[in-house]
């Protein structure tokens, strides 16, 4: 395929738009709603052809489409919101495009251009604008996802896909603090697995436990190793960081953990302010101790969809960790970090990409 910036990306925009039946100042929760529009480009005889933005519609599947049957499918969550002067504003979106690449390598997928990712990317949220809502911790969600449209009953990697870009206004995912239950029973992801993969798969298998968690008061799953249950993974939705005795940790990305973009932007962001972060594994008996002697300060959860959440508590049949209340550095990195977003500081990382 041509280079995405010399590439025409064909636009054809919606009669009507229906962002005016919609109260985006209304906390309104992700994935409930969309805005009018969506990017497609199908990959076919071994490249991606007719990139286009088009009414958001339903799309055509045949019944036999591999995706159904072998899970050949992968996506990425980011958000766009409003700068200072009303221009719309993507936050690290060339690595989405890349971790987007890792999936797709992962899951036997062909690679998707990373200019015309970002680019693709670009023309659409400027063109949804005004589905961006203006309250603070609100943004426009997006999700790019490739999947396996070939028709085919068997075992082998798809020859056609389609990738696919659509918008969903949500507000703040978790307005409280949040408990995790540490599970000893599900896993989630083994190394040598699909768990670094943003595979559709990975969350399938997580639906269930989620709902057991809830169903005894917690919000989200802890996952810890698939064999011994000691080490910490991370949470349903996002990466988790602890601060023991003044300094960070998080979990290494040992083949089994997500390569979180707000984990890497959080890691950054910690450090330029003088914290010590260290990558590495994480026994859950270490937090425990932590907590038994004072030195566990904070722990937070960190995902593009979550923003950055206090945890307040974890536990399980075994054990039940309570954290301070305070959280003084988790509330800097959760500011700083929408503030980035906005333009309501500086960037000093050049993280900031304007959808114009």
């Amino acid at each position: 395929m041509k280079d995405s910036m010399t590439h025409s990306i064909q636009i054809t925009k919606v009669a009507q738009s229906r962002v005016g039946q919609v109260d985006l100042n209304n906390s309104i929760v992700m994935g409930t709603q969309f805005s009018d529009h969506m990017f497609v480009c199908d990959y076919e005889n071994g490249a991606w052809h007719n990139p286009r933005i088009e009414p958001l519609a339903l799309i055509p599947t045949h019944p036999a489409a591999m995706a159904l049957h072998y899970g050949q499918a992968i996506f990425e969550g980011m958000k766009a919101t409003l700068g200072k002067d009303g221009t719309p504003l993507l936050f690290r979106p060339e690595e989405n495009a890349k971790r987007l690449n890792h999936s797709a390598d992962r899951m036997g997928m062909p690679l998707f251009p990373e200019d015309l990712f970002v680019e693709a990317l670009k023309q659409f949220t400027a063109l949804e604008k005004d589905w961006i809502p203006t309250q603070e911790g609100s943004a426009l969600y997006l999700r790019p996802f490739m999947y396996a449209d070939e028709p085919f009953i068997g075992m082998r990697a798809a020859t056609s896909f389609k990738f696919i870009v659509m918008g969903s206004p949500a507000g703040p995912f978790f307005s409280r603090k949040i408990k995790l239950y540490a599970e000893k029973k599900y896993v989630r992801a083994v190394n040598g697995g699909t768990g670094e993969a943003k595979a559709a798969g990975n969350y399938a298998a997580a639906i269930r436990p989620t709902e057991y968690a809830k169903a005894k008061g917690y919000d989200q799953v802890l996952w810890l190793d698939a064999q011994d249950f000691e080490y910490i993974q991370e949470v349903g939705t996002m990466n988790v960081f602890f601060k023991v005795g003044g300094q960070f940790i998080t979990p290494d990305l040992s083949g089994s953990i997500l390569a979180g973009i707000t984990r890497m932007s959080v890691i950054e962001l910690l450090r330029s302010k003088g914290f010590v972060v260290t990558e590495r594994p994480i026994k859950i008996s270490e937090i425990i101790e932590a907590s038994k002697n004072g030195t566990l300060e904070e722990a937070f959860g960190a995902g593009t969809a979550v923003g950055i959440a206090m945890i307040e508590e974890i536990g399980n049949n075994d054990f039940c960790i309570q954290l301070p209340e305070a959280n003084p550095t988790s509330v800097m990195v959760n500011d700083t970090l929408n503030a980035i977003k906005v333009q309501a500081v500086e960037d000093p990382f050049g993280w900031i990409v304007a959808a114009k």
